[in-house]
């Protein structure tokens, strides 16, 4: 007969659950709608930052080195913002936080006259990306729960990558409209609509984790003892480190479009749309690795280490049909990587330090992508043949490190 701390417990989960007025998908539509309204705004400036700082001044030096410690800015802060997120339980306020400092960053670029003024409005633009990533993948695990974790991420990324790829077709035409500050400036409108829709989502689910039946908090701790801290088990590192080095061999887009331009593959103004077809390509196969992933598990994952091998095959020859086809196929990668591997962080870690384990995981998968592409930048300048081989043999190297994670996981090691 369960004690009455347990029937609390389960009176209080009922009781929540009636006041989240949407169902798990319900919520996972809605903040894919979120999403999607704010990767417009920020995919949109991302298409042309580069650009834009050249017209302040920068140097593609200075270029490299704001938009790469903007990366690394959204990247390494998750290793705070994650276990703050788990230490607080704010996630709400963090995640209208994370988004409230991106939808107000990049309009203001309209309004930048100096280097130094466009790159504290671009570096701020990552921070809010930092601060609400790990505390919005936890809601968005505890929804996934009950219909599938690798659905619920891939539905999330679907409607996110739609975003992408109709923000940078956006700001293309306004630029060529009347120019870089008009580009700029018309993404304050999606940014408004994200933050009345995130809002409002709030309103509906003030609770999300009430979804998740299996999900237990960390134990309290008695007046005057420490809290019991739950360990990240030894299969979630070992996962960490099969993603860091797939992600070694991953060329980010900003080295497969400066390819196309040096060597005039095609016209600049199509290099955009090649990067708006492989952000829907990326939102395609999220789905389907997400499906996959609630099916067969980890094996899953594997997909994506061919995909990324093919890249420099197809992305940095001189063919047209065979560009068009690489950026279908690093789309392709690009939407297994940002979505199905997030949704396996859940079923690794203990719920109560989801928070944390998305803040570790990103960190570890960005450092290992920005170190990568810079060999692969710097591969692509010395030896495409070099570029070739180090792709390949990272993503050998990745299928190695994977092995071990076929073994079946210990009765424990799923998230409950």
């Amino acid at each position: 007969m369960p004690d009455m701390n347990e029937q609390r417990v389960n009176v209080d989960r009922t009781d929540t659950a009636r006041s989240n007025r949407f169902g798990p998908m319900g919520f996972v539509l809605t903040f894919g709608v979120v999403s999607m309204l704010a990767d417009v705004v920020y995919e949109g400036a991302r298409s042309i930052t580069g650009p834009f700082l050249a017209t302040l001044g920068a140097s593609a030096v200075m270029v490299g080195f704001i938009t790469g410690f903007g990366e690394a800015v959204a990247l390494v802060l998750r290793l705070g913002t994650g276990p703050l997120a788990d230490r607080t339980r704010k996630y709400w306020p963090l995640t209208i936080a994370g988004y409230a400092l991106t939808v107000v960053a990049v309009p203001l670029l309209a309004l930048a006259s100096s280097l130094w003024q466009a790159s504290a409005l671009v570096i701020m633009e990552r921070f809010g990306k930092a601060v609400r990533t790990p505390a919005r993948d936890t809601m968005l695990s505890h929804a996934g729960a009950e219909i599938g974790r690798g659905k619920a991420f891939a539905i999330h990324e679907a409607l996110d990558q739609s975003g992408a790829l109709l923000g940078p077709l956006l700001v293309g035409l306004m630029i060529a409209v009347s120019g870089y500050q008009l580009g700029f400036g018309v993404l304050a409108i999606p940014g408004a609509l994200a933050l009345v829709a995130v809002f409002l989502l709030r309103k509906a689910v003030p609770d999300p984790a009430r979804y998740d039946t299996h999900a237990v908090s960390e134990p309290a701790a008695e007046p005057g003892q420490a809290r019991v801290r739950v360990p990240l088990p030894a299969r979630f590192w070992w996962y960490s480190a099969f993603t860091a080095v797939s992600m070694f061999g991953f060329s980010t887009f900003g080295v497969i479009s400066y390819h196309l331009e040096v060597q005039k593959v095609m016209p600049s103004a199509l290099i955009p749309v090649t990067y708006a077809v492989s952000m829907g390509a990326a939102a395609l196969a999220a789905l389907a690795s997400g499906a996959l992933y609630d099916r067969i598990g980890l094996r899953g994952l594997l997909i994506a280490l061919p995909l990324t091998a093919a890249v420099p095959f197809l992305s940095f020859t001189t063919a047209p049909g065979l560009v068009w086809t690489g950026a279908v196929v690093w789309g392709a990668a690009l939407g297994i990587h940002e979505s199905t591997l997030r949704a396996a962080v859940a079923d690794l870690v203990p719920a109560a330090r989801r928070g944390t384990g998305y803040g570790i995981f990103t960190a570890i998968y960005g450092i290992a992508w920005l170190a990568g592409s810079t060999i692969i930048g710097a591969l692509y300048s010395a030896s495409l043949s070099a570029l070739v081989i180090f792709t390949v043999v990272t993503q050998l190297a990745a299928l190695i490190a994977f092995l071990p994670l076929l073994k079946p996981a210990p009765a424990q090691g799923r998230a409950v």
